[in-house]
C-alpha cells in the first residue's frame, strides 16, 4: 500500500471529504486506498477476520456542496439491510441473503456521499459481548490478535482500529459499541432512542435496539451521526426533532459545564488502575472550566438481570420469523413441526438459541408477570435514575465504559461473567438516554474508553465534553 493512499486514511473524515468536493483528491481514491488496507489486513500474519463482503464497484456519490461524506469509505455491521452485500448477521440462518431494501442509516451515508466500502463481522444476531458468537468465526483485536475485540459489533470497530475506515456503523442493544470501541481503542456513539432510524436494521429488541457510530476520533464519530440522525417515516419510534450541529461543539469551552461521577459506577472492587485512569480525565475536564460531583444512579446494580430478561424476551418474538418458511434456508424434518425444528436447531448458534429459550420461558404463561412485567417496572426505576440525575444540575455523566481491557480469546466461557462486560453500558440502552466511549488510557498496553452519557436527545452536551476529553488528554488516551 503506497503513503499516499495510506495518507487518505489517516487524515479526519470531514477534511478527505472537503478535500474530494475541492477536487483536490479523487472521489475514488480514498475508496481504493480502503481497498488495498483491506487486502493487507486479510494478507498480514494474523487474519482479523473483521470484513466478510466487500463491494467492488462501490463508488462515490455526486460530491455536491452538501455532500458531508464525498467520497468517504464507511463500513457497516452485518445486520444492515443492503441491495448489494449479504445481510448475514453474523448467522448461517441469513447466509448470502441480499435484503430488497436499504436501511434509511445506509440511503442516508449513500446520500451524503459515502462510499459504502464492506460490511463487517459480528456476533450472531448481535447477541454477543465478545464477538466469538459468529458463524463465521470469532473477530480478533488488531491491538493484540490473541484477545477479543468486544462485541456485538466487534467487526466494525476493528475496521476503524486497522486503518480501514474513519466511520462504521454498529448497531447497540446493550453496549455493542461502545463496549468494542473501549476494547479497540476508538470512539464509539449510541445516540438517544428514536435519533437515528431503526428502518432496515435487523431486530434483535427492539425497545433497545439502537443504531450507533464508530470513529477513529471524536470529530469523525459526531459527522457520520450528523448525516444518519433525524426522523424517518418508516420508523414509528423515530423521533421528529431537530438534529443539532455536533462538529460545532469541538471549539466550545466547558465554563458552567457540570459532570457527574455516579458512585455506583465506581465500585470498590473495581480496579484501581481503571480508578485512576477515570479520575484523570475528570481532572482534565476541571482543567478546561467543568465541575465534577458526585450523582447516584440507585438501581443501577439491576441493569444486567433486567437487561437480560427484557433483551432475550423480544429476541424471542423477532427470530420466530426465521423458521425456514418466512425467512432461513428450509431443512428437512419429520412434518411441518420438525422442519421448524430442524431450520432454527440447525441455523441459529449456541448463543441465540439460549437467549430465545430464556426469552420464551420468561414470556411463558405463569411467568410473564414474576418476570418480564416486573423486569419492565425496575426499567422505568432505571430511566427515573437518569432523569433525576440530571434534573439536578449535572450535564454530563462520567464513567468507565468497561471494567476491564479486552480479554483475550476463549477466556471467558460463563454466560453469566460474558454477561457482566455489559455492567457499565446496559443502563443507557435500557433508560433511551444517549452515550459514547472516548479513549481515555491503557492499562497493560491495551486501551481504556471513559464513557460519557447525557440527557435525552442531548447529545451535543456529550459531544462538547467528548471533544474536551479528547483534546486535553491528547497523545495520553492512548498511553
Amino acid at each position: 500500500m503506497s503513503a499516499a493512499s495510506s495518507s487518505l486514511l489517516d487524515i479526519r473524515a470531514a477534511d478527505l471529504a472537503a478535500n474530494v468536493r475541492a477536487g483536490t483528491t479523487g472521489a475514488s481514491d480514498a475508496a481504493n486506498a480502503a481497498r488495498e488496507r483491506i487486502a493487507a489486513v486479510k494478507a498480514g500474519p494474523e487474519f482479523l477476520n473483521a470484513i466478510l463482503h466487500q463491494d467492488p464497484a462501490a463508488e462515490s456519490a455526486p460530491t455536491d456542496a452538501s455532500a458531508a461524506l464525498a467520497g468517504v469509505p464507511v463500513a457497516l455491521k452485518g445486520n444492515f439491510s443492503t441491495v448489494v452485500m449479504p445481510t448475514d448477521c453474523g448467522s448461517r440462518m441469513l447466509e448470502g441473503y441480499i435484503a430488497p431494501y436499504e436501511a434509511t442509516a445506509v440511503r442516508k451515508l449513500r446520500a451524503a456521499g459515502a462510499v459504502i466500502i464492506a460490511k463487517t463481522n459480528m456476533d450472531e444476531f448481535a447477541m454477543g459481548s465478545s464477538n466469538e458468537h459468529s458463524a463465521f468465526g470469532p473477530v480478533r483485536n488488531p491491538l493484540d490478535p490473541e484477545r477479543v475485540p468486544g462485541g456485538s459489533s466487534g467487526g466494525s470497530a476493528v475496521a476503524v482500529a486497522a486503518g480501514v475506515v474513519r466511520i462504521a456503523l454498529g448497531s447497540e442493544t446493550g453496549g455493542s459499541v461502545r463496549q468494542p470501541a473501549s476494547f479497540c481503542g476508538i470512539v464509539g456513539v449510541k445516540p438517544t432512542y428514536g435519533r437515528v432510524s431503526r428502518y432496515g436494521l435487523v431486530a434483535f429488541a427492539s425497545s433497545l435496539d439502537h443504531v450507533a457510530v464508530f470513529g477513529k476520533e471524536v470529530d469523525d464519530a459526531a459527522l457520520g451521526l450528523q448525516v444518519i440522525a433525524g426522523h424517518d417515516e418508516r420508523d414509528s419510534t423515530s423521533a421528529d426533532r431537530p438534529v443539532p450541529d455536533y462538529r460545532a461543539e469541538s471549539a466550545k469551552p466547558l465554563k458552567g459545564l457540570v459532570v457527574g461521577r455516579p458512585r455506583e459506577y465506581f465500585p470498590s472492587s473495581l480496579d484501581p488502575r481503571v480508578v485512576e485512569l477515570c479520575d484523570r480525565a475528570f481532572d482534565t475536564l476541571r482543567a478546561q472550566g467543568a465541575q465534577v460531583r458526585d450523582v447516584s444512579l440507585p438501581n443501577t446494580d439491576l441493569a444486567i438481570p433486567v437487561y437480560y430478561i427484557i433483551a432475550p424476551a423480544e429476541a424471542s418474538s423477532n427470530l420466530a420469523r426465521f423458521d425456514g418458511v418466512r425467512y432461513g434456508p428450509r431443512k428437512t424434518g419429520d412434518g411441518l413441526v420438525g422442519m421448524y425444528e430442524a431450520t432454527r436447531s440447525q441455523g441459529f448458534g449456541p448463543e441465540v438459541t439460549r437467549r430465545i429459550l430464556l426469552g420464551t420461558y420468561v414470556l411463558s404463561a405463569g411467568y410473564y408477570d414474576a418476570y418480564y412485567k416486573r423486569a419492565q417496572e425496575v426499567r422505568a426505576l432505571i430511566t427515573h435514575d437518569f432523569t433525576a440525575a440530571f434534573a439536578s444540575g449535572v450535564h454530563v455523566m462520567l464513567t468507565p465504559t468497561t471494567p476491564t481491557p479486552a480479554f483475550r480469546l476463549g477466556a471467558v466461557s460463563d454466560p453469566y461473567e460474558m454477561y457482566m462486560n455489559d455492567i457499565f453500558t446496559a443502563t443507557a440502552n435500557l433508560a433511551g438516554v444517549p452515550a459514547m466511549s472516548v479513549p481515555m488510557g491503557r492499562i497493560g498496553g491495551l486501551p481504556m474508553g471513559a464513557q460519557l452519557i447525557a440527557g435525552s436527545f442531548d447529545e451535543a452536551t456529550m459531544f462538547r465534553a467528548a471533544y474536551a476529553l479528547e483534546r486535553g488528554l491528547g497523545a495520553e488516551a492512548h498511553r
